[in-house]
């Protein structure tokens, strides 16, 4: 599978916005694509509307409630789902995995695996990026995921955009160029997995945070400030986790947070925005069609900082606010106070 036009089936799941947007992609180069919807009644709606997260499907793409289906049919399969839903996805599709299958995942989130008797007790041992759970949940060998300024809605619309393919395995990377390229989405390759990986779970926390400097109307020199100091954290802490600091000074990092962190395009930044606003963590979610991670990501991230003795400011005020420990505006106030040590401590 290393030319264009293939006629092998490409399994997307996942039909939420960025789902939905791979798939309409991947119909670019491929013969048919197979997008696998969970809910039999979603699933029945989308075949017969053809509209999908607000998106036309392409004619290549079929719609699809059979999970045997898309595993016994597909060799590359691209899920794109919350990472809530991640294991318990990877526990029904494993069974029709095998070691030939490749998946290229675009979830940017932690799964946590709460300790029975201990709710509260979250360390790296039961904290996983996707690819760690589709290696435990399958027989999949070679993984990749999709990280990088991705806005969904400006893909649907036809509008230029990047993104980075990293694994392990050159053939995963060459694999997903070959069904994403084309003149308006550029593909770089990375075999650095878990940084990646890191860049796009741990910037999902300092777009809340702009979207609450937004909401405030605090003005683009605060936001600056807010995003690189930000961007000193995940660095700090995606070391520990055995991330390289190079794969958060590209498109994967950098690149990511400039366009989450500043685009109400973002669920992240718009869960921050409401905050701003007054209004409650619960409201804010019951009110959003799709899942913003941020929020998982703050309370995971204040706890791995802790268990690493990384010095994680910017989250632990996010964690205090949405845990109802500080007001929005005490922390615009201390977060000026913080002495902070040299800027870019992360490169000696």
């Amino acid at each position: 599978m290393d030319s264009k036009n293939t006629s092998d089936p490409i399994g997307v799941v996942g039909a939420g916005s960025f789902g939905t947007a791979i798939a309409n992609l991947l119909a670019e180069n491929c013969e048919k694509i197979l997008l696998y919807v969970r809910d039999p009644k979603k699933a029945k709606s989308i075949s017969k509307s053809r509209i999908c997260s607000d998106q036309k499907l392409s004619d290549k793409v079929e719609i699809t409630n059979n999970i045997q289906k898309l595993g016994e049919e597909c060799n590359v399969i691209f899920p794109v789902v919350p990472s809530a839903n991640f294991r318990d996805l990877m526990k029904q599709l494993g069974p029709y995995l095998r070691p030939f299958h490749i998946l290229i995942h675009g979830t940017k989130g932690f799964d946590l695996q709460l300790i029975k008797g201990k709710p509260d007790k979250v360390t790296p041992a039961n904290v996983k990026t996707m690819s760690e759970v589709i290696k435990e949940e399958s027989s999949v060998v070679r993984v990749g995921c999709l990280a990088g300024p991705n806005l969904a809605k400006e893909i649907s619309e036809n509008k230029p955009a990047a993104t980075v393919i990293a694994s392990q395995f050159e053939e995963v990377v060459a694999v997903g160029k070959s069904l994403l390229k084309n003149e308006r989405f550029l593909i770089y390759g990375s075999s650095d997995l878990i940084g990646t990986e890191l860049c796009g779970i741990l910037k999902n926390s300092v777009a809340v945070g702009a979207g609450m400097l937004s909401g405030l109307n605090l003005g683009e020199n605060a936001r600056a400030l807010f995003i690189s100091r930000g961007l000193v954290e995940m660095i700090n802490l995606g070391k520990e986790l055995g991330g390289n600091v190079r794969a958060f000074l590209g498109l994967a990092g950098v690149g990511d947070l400039i366009a989450t962190c500043g685009s109400s395009l973002s669920r992240n930044f718009t869960v921050g925005h409401k905050l701003a606003e007054g209004m409650s963590i619960k409201k804010i979610m019951d009110s959003m069609e799709e899942v913003a991670e941020g929020i998982k990501t703050i309370d995971i991230v204040h706890h791995l900082s802790n268990f690493y003795g990384v010095r994680s400011v910017i989250n632990e005020m996010l964690y205090k606010i949405i845990n109802k420990k500080l007001s929005v505006k005490d922390a615009q106030h201390l977060l000026m106070k913080m002495p902070f040590r040299q800027e870019v401590e992360f490169l000696d």
